[in-house]
């Protein structure tokens, strides 16, 4: 065999040893757990309003991509079709303008504004709508560096600490715990202490500012019982990445079972410590 021949013979080994490797990393991604879930930190079905902002966000990349690619596509034609050849000699024909392809240009953005808009309004609006006479009532107050819930219509509270990461793996037990009954309806009242605080809970897929001195709302209805991860998304100070909270999708049952474990009362906007959070 000729050394053209072995190293032919090379050559065809590595791209096939590097096509099967590429299949096999793709086929193992594809049954992670990241992508079954398609990159995003939780499920389908999580609450009421996760279908809905998965669908707004997947959608909203599709269009972004497609007009991406039409874009660059339309750019990398003109490059190419309308290349200087050696033969060409001076500046190519001008054009001072051309009416039709600037109506073009300018209805097809406008178009696309529009459409964007109207969905992404659309999907705020049934995001953001407080429900009438929800099930549970919670006055969540953010504060340096850990959160209180006030279960209002129970009339409980639970007064958090703030968590000490150690570095070692697993959730501190001294976590805040909110807990919510699932297939109710919830309403958040997301209020802030002293500074500016961000609620967040990922698999949730929503997030709320906690501003002093003014009241934000999240209603939604969780759907799947599970633990979830929860902290402020705004830094707030020295321990801001302390100030993290577990929120238990728990059955009825269990929900009224906990109840009965909190203290009797509200810790409400007395305990505020800045005079602009219990000015409202």
């Amino acid at each position: 065999m000729s050394s053209q021949d072995r190293t032919g013979s090379r050559r065809a080994r590595i791209a096939k040893a590097t096509g099967l490797g590429v299949l096999g990393t793709m086929l193992l991604t594809g049954c992670s757990e990241e992508v079954r879930m398609g990159w995003l930190p939780t499920e389908p079905g999580t609450t009421n309003h996760v279908d809905r902002i998965v669908d707004l966000w997947v959608n909203s990349w599709i269009a972004a991509l497609a007009v991406g690619v039409l874009t660059w596509g339309l750019i990398l034609w003109c490059i190419v079709a309308y290349r200087r050849r050696k033969q060409d000699e001076g500046f190519p024909r001008q054009l001072s303008y051309n009416l039709p392809i600037e109506i073009f240009y300018t209805a097809i953005p406008l178009v696309m504004v529009f459409v964007f808009f109207y969905f992404t309004d659309r999907d705020q609006t049934v995001l953001t709508a407080r429900t009438d006479n929800p099930d549970v009532v919670i006055d969540v107050r953010g504060k340096q560096w850990a959160w209180d819930f006030n279960y209002v219509k129970q009339n409980k509270y639970s007064a958090g600490e703030q968590a000490h990461l150690t570095g070692k793996p697993g959730i501190p037990e001294t976590l805040p715990t909110l807990y919510l009954p699932v297939n109710k309806s919830v309403e958040l009242q997301i209020n802030s202490r002293d500074v500016i605080h961000s609620f967040w809970v990922p698999a949730f897929l929503q997030k709320v500012d906690m501003i002093p001195g003014k009241t934000n709302y999240i209603n939604l209805t969780p759907q799947r019982e599970g633990v979830y991860d929860g902290k402020c998304a705004e830094l707030c100070g020295e321990y801001h990445s302390e100030m993290l909270f577990r929120v238990e999708v728990v059955s009825e049952a269990e929900f009224n079972q906990q109840m009965t474990k909190l203290k009797t009362g509200q810790l409400g906007a007395e305990y505020d410590r800045n005079p602009y959070a219990a000015a409202e």
